[in-house]
């Protein structure tokens, strides 16, 4: 039998209940890039999606209808979605108001994602509005998309703590999640934005969400790895029930609106975790960590995935 640490691949030992598969929300091709100092053109960045679905990543957010403004990073994003017509992966786009979302739907997005704040500092500083106009305008976008029989997810940021406020209490996500539910959306993905949460606090808020009537199968994670605590974040995660896991390739991004936070939990790592415990995804790891390497080579930095720089390191060394 072939070792599998001479192959690139982790030794895999399954641990008893966890779920036998879950769902990588791959984002490094929209919250990964908008947060990098290199804006990558339309073209280049297809052509990453491509790549990704290609690795085998299911679910690969393709861009955001938000303005160029804002978020420079993320113009052209219908030219991206057009590009990518053929492509079966689902991609998911951000849209933050009705005419984010009619130019989506115009482009041929078929699944769209809102974006809202546990906290008001960071809705102010992000979305550039109070929590309840925010909230107003994404209850808009739900509504409207649902009609249409489009699918919608819901982001709640600053779950666990806000640069501004500190720790930030359970309550609030909890009533976020529900009112999202109460909209429409399909999911809700839980984001750790300035990557200060622990397991025992990712265990606590789950447990929250549950007992108020949020099933843990309507929820995902976003992590960042600010503290290092991302990957022990996802398997308190697995333990709580929890199946998605939003990531994002070579650690892209951070978040632009929020001090000192670093990259999103690199894809490369967390699917590493993942076949070492068993638990199945679709990605295949070659493929994807070459896939990390062309991104860092287009950005023009180095990869923040300790498994990318592993398996660099273990091929050079051969």
């Amino acid at each position: 039998m072939s070792d599998p640490l001479a192959l690139g691949l982790p030794m895999r030992v399954r641990a008893e209940g966890l779920p036998e598969r879950v769902t990588i929300w791959e984002v490094g091709a929209r919250d990964g890039l908008q947060a990098e100092a290199v804006s990558l053109e339309p073209a280049r960045r297809a052509e990453l999606v491509r790549r990704l679905a290609a690795a085998g990543a299911s679910v690969i957010e393709a861009g955001s209808f938000v303005r160029a403004d804002r978020v420079p990073q993320m113009a052209g994003s219908d030219a991206v979605l057009r590009e990518l017509a053929d492509v079966e992966a689902r991609l998911p786009v951000l849209t933050p108001n009705l005419r984010g979302l009619d130019d989506a739907l115009a482009a041929g997005a078929r699944e769209v994602a809102v974006f809202l704040s546990a906290t008001e500092s960071f809705s102010e500083a992000n979305l550039g509005a109070p929590k309840a106009r925010s909230e107003a305008a994404a209850e808009a976008v739900v509504r409207a998309a649902v009609e249409r029989g489009v699918r919608v997810r819901g982001y709640v940021s600053m779950v666990f703590g806000d640069p501004w406020e500190g720790a930030v209490e359970a309550a609030p996500t909890v009533e976020l999640a529900q009112r999202l539910l109460d909209w429409g959306v399909d999911e809700v993905s839980l984001g750790d934005t300035i990557g200060v949460g622990t397991p025992g606090a990712v265990r606590a808020l789950v447990d929250a969400l549950q007992e108020g009537g949020v099933p843990v199968e309507q929820l995902g994670l976003h992590l960042h790895d600010t503290y290092g605590q991302a990957l022990a974040n996802v398997l308190a995660g697995l333990q709580a029930g929890v199946t998605v896991f939003d990531s994002a390739v070579a650690g892209t991004g951070g978040c632009p609106f929020a001090r000192s936070a670093t990259g999103n939990l690199a894809t490369e790592d967390l699917v590493w975790m993942l076949d070492g415990l068993g638990i199945e995804h679709g990605i295949d790891l070659p493929a994807l960590a070459g896939t990390g390497a062309w991104l860092s080579d287009a950005l023009g930095r180095a990869t923040t995935s300790r498994v990318a720089k592993a398996l660099a390191g273990g091929r050079e060394a051969r």
